[in-house]
């Protein structure tokens, strides 16, 4: 039972702010890879918002963020270095590491690109839609679901070989500050993670990237995540997956991954809770 754990009093967010302006990781941070790891979402929610502080405008698009994985991030005090690459004027470009114990932990980058508007003529679409989710709630724990098994709170009805989808409002990356649309955005995309590498057996792929891709930013607070594409072979997985709020298609996520079996997370035998309501 959520009464059961002592934590789950806390207002649910991965960091608070520390002394001195480093980042101190909650247990919501955790991760399912490790009890000294921190999950995929806190690290890249944590790296977008330092760069959309540091140099977002309203007159820019954030049109994809990338975040490279160099090693796991802990549960320790982080800091966040955020450099200015190009300030041009129709693209700009940013990048931050996240550092812990002065190792960079991870690297970010932002590439954002001046509002304009939109050519004559049509292009292509991909015909796509996104299975219905359940209405949102106010309750912070996620939506799973798959073709096979629909739609759940958990991913333990879902390992399948079945498309998955996931569907999430997001806890806040810092207690007391709400997210952005834009941080929003990136913390779902890093779920094409789930979407794509959970399996029969659960998850035994570990992504050391995400790559998201707006073409706008989400108007919802729920928004949702579906599997498009998986290929693995040799130990080496790549994934890609669509997001979604109510509108229609927004964005698109992208992962690489590796082969961790000695680690593989089993979600029929490992409490999807206990881990900050994350999934990895």
């Amino acid at each position: 039972m959520l009464c059961d754990h002592g934590w789950m009093s806390m207002e649910p967010a991965h960091f608070k702010l520390a002394e001195g302006g480093a980042f101190t990781p909650t247990p919501f941070a955790q991760s399912h890879w490790g009890d000294d790891h921190l999950n995929g979402p806190a690290v890249v929610g944590l790296a977008a918002r330092a760069l959309e502080n540091h140099c977002g405008s309203e007159d820019f698009m954030p049109a994809r963020f990338t975040a490279d994985l160099f090693r796991a991030a802990g549960n320790t005090p982080t800091t966040i270095d955020v450099r200015v690459v190009r300030d041009g004027r129709r693209v700009r470009s940013a990048e931050c590491d996240v550092v812990q114990k002065g190792r960079t932990v991870a690297r970010a980058t932002l590439l954002q690109y001046r509002r304009s508007s939109a050519p004559p003529g049509r292009q292509w679409t991909a015909p796509i839609s996104f299975v219905q989710p359940p209405p949102p709630d106010d309750q912070i724990m996620p939506h799973v679901g798959s073709d096979e098994a629909g739609w759940t709170r958990s991913p333990a009805g879902h390992q399948n070989d079945s498309r998955k989808y996931f569907y999430n409002n997001g806890i806040k990356v810092l207690a007391g500050e709400a997210n952005s649309p834009f941080v929003r955005g990136v913390m779902i995309a890093e779920s094409t993670s789930l979407v794509t590498n959970l399996g029969t057996h659960g998850i035994g792929y570990i992504n050391g990237d995400l790559t998201a891709a707006f073409s706008r930013l989400p108007i919802d607070d729920w928004v949702g995540i579906q599997a498009d594409s998986h290929w693995a072979s040799d130990g080496i997985a790549i994934g890609t997956a669509t997001l979604f709020d109510h509108e229609g298609a927004f964005g698109s996520g992208l992962v690489t991954a590796v082969a961790n079996p000695a680690a593989q997370i089993d979600f029929s035998s490992n409490s999807f809770l206990p881990k900050g309501l994350n999934y990895e």
